[in-house]
């Protein structure tokens, strides 16, 4: 059988109970190495589950998977995946190869980002569409996240921000020359988020969001190191929160007044925090 289990957010000791018992059961378990990472390193996870652990990159998850499921007919595989197994949908691709190959499969769920965000104290019956920012370059500024943004705001409904992470991935030229020669990994901060939200904006001018519209950053989430940060986008182009990974989250214009006290405590200035929640927020 293959068994997809969730990991959690932070650390080793995020794994439930019952994915602790299918991995140390399993005859191969393999990590999901792409889409997120933990705060720890492999070594630590090998320490703490009592089992090697394969590395498995986006080639061998998206052009290889027949490998991860070879003899998982008769014996149990471990995929494992940092948060919830379907918050990526690679990880239903999986799923759906191995029901073509008639392979039993089981999904343990775990705790994702996309639950954890009500962390910052804004509910999540007042988020609207998820949306992803990739890194921009010279050449490539995609803007597909704007329009998304526009209809959770045109509704008053506040925007995740998943944003970008490289892992193994060449660069544009060695991938034109077919060299298998790899970047350094780079993560996406809360800043460079909101400042590449910003250039959109300037660049489509249709008042999705401002300078001045209020937006939380948060670091690390769900690990002992979490932090955040209550601002103007302006305010977290500027930011700093330290290590990976981040996110972001835009708030939508019907934000209650609870959801204000807890998130105040978080405000980068609470003068300007106050001016913006004042003259743009709490309205139907």
């Amino acid at each position: 059988m293959l068994f997809v289990v969730g990991l959690g957010l932070a650390d080793e000791t995020d794994i439930t109970v019952k994915g602790l018992h299918v991995v140390k059961a399993a005859c191969r378990v393999y990590l999901e190495a792409y889409t997120s990472i933990l705060l720890v390193d492999k070594d630590k996870l090998e320490s703490y589950y009592g089992r090697p652990i394969i590395l498995a990159d986006r080639e061998m998850v998206e052009s290889s998977s027949d490998e991860i499921l070879a003899g998982a007919a008769a014996d149990d595989v471990a995929f494992l995946v940092v948060g919830d197994p379907f918050g990526a949908t690679t990880h239903t691709d999986l799923l759906l190869r191995a029901r073509e190959l008639k392979i039993p499969a089981k999904t343990i769920h775990n705790a994702s980002v996309m639950s954890a965000v009500g962390a910052t104290g804004l509910q999540l019956y007042n988020f609207g569409q998820t949306v992803s920012m990739v890194f921009f370059t010279d050449t490539w500024k995609p803007s597909s996240f704007y329009d998304r943004i526009k209809e959770n705001r045109h509704i008053g409904l506040h925007t995740l921000m998943l944003l970008d992470i490289k892992v193994k991935e060449p660069s544009i030229e060695n991938l034109a020359r077919g060299r298998k020669i790899y970047e350094p990994p780079r993560y996406m901060t809360a800043g460079q988020c909101a400042a590449q939200m910003l250039e959109i904006e300037e660049d489509r001018g249709e008042g999705a969001y401002g300078p001045d519209s209020l937006a939380v950053g948060v670091a690390r989430l769900g690990s002992d190191h979490q932090r955040m940060a209550a601002g103007t986008l302006k305010q977290i182009s500027e930011s700093d929160l330290g290590p990976p990974l981040h996110s972001l989250v835009l708030l939508g214009k019907r934000a209650h007044d609870l959801e204000r006290d807890y998130i105040r405590e978080y405000a980068i200035e609470e003068e300007t925090f106050d001016k913006c929640w004042e003259e743009q927020y709490g309205r139907p």
